[in-house]
């Protein structure tokens, strides 16, 4: 996997994940889905997240279906319909609750033998895998930011850079350790798009945050995807 690209905006280092085909996910969901047996990957999650963008992009080059569960909408989000152009089996569920996409994607698992993937990639693989890209860089920061879903993130790079004080942005759901709650809805787009390509629903909103609230030099700011 290719090293992380960093550049400086603002006064921040900015990791360029998004130049990464399917962003920061691919770094980890790419070696493990070779060393799965299943063939087939199932996911539930939000229409907004990434997710289901690196799982699709990954899945399909591992030679395996990936199939998403997401919340049934009037229009598909951006991110779904990228998802389903590189080949994932779309469900649409309704009410779209987070709780009744899991059980539907848990019980379509028990069903046809897929691999159910845990929501917000939550896994020891996805830490190891996104501290190593972090420790790939000629760099110690004194603060670094990001936006904050499931906390992965997160856990990840306060592993590879453990004196840098973590501020993570809580964008949608409650996010374990989260040190700032970003001031926009998750179900609403951030209206300023930051000097890079970043989803609106997730990266945008922390690096507003990031502006507002950083202190001092040696500030780092994650970009997860576009």
């Amino acid at each position: 996997m290719q090293r992380p690209v960093l550049e400086h905006h603002e006064g921040v280092a900015v990791i360029r994940d998004d130049l990464l085909p399917g962003g920061t996910k691919s770094r980890f969901l790419m070696p493990y889905l070779k060393g799965i047996d299943a063939g087939e990957v199932v996911y539930a999650g939000p229409a907004q997240g990434g997710a289901q963008v690196a799982l699709a992009i990954t899945a399909y080059q591992a030679g395996k279906q990936a199939t998403l569960f997401v919340p049934a909408r009037k229009e598909r989000t951006p991110y779904t319909g990228l998802a389903e152009l590189y080949g994932a089996r779309i469900i649409e569920v309704s009410p779209g609750y987070l709780s009744v996409l899991k059980a539907r994607a848990a019980e379509y698992c028990r069903k046809r033998g897929a691999h159910l993937l845990p929501f917000g990639l939550d896994m020891p693989e996805a830490i190891e895998e996104i501290a190593k890209a972090a420790l790939s860089l000629d760099v110690s920061p004194n603060e670094v930011w990001c936006a904050a879903g499931s906390g992965v993130l997160a856990k990840a790079l306060a592993k590879a850079w453990p004196n840098a004080r973590i501020c993570a942005v809580e964008v949608g759901k409650a996010a374990p350790k989260a040190a700032y709650s970003a001031s926009i809805p998750f179900d609403r787009k951030c209206p300023n798009q930051p000097p890079f390509p970043s989803n609106p629903y997730y990266d945008a909103k922390a690096w507003q945050e990031c502006l507002k609230h950083k202190v001092g030099d040696g500030v780092l700011f994650w970009n997860v995807a576009a």
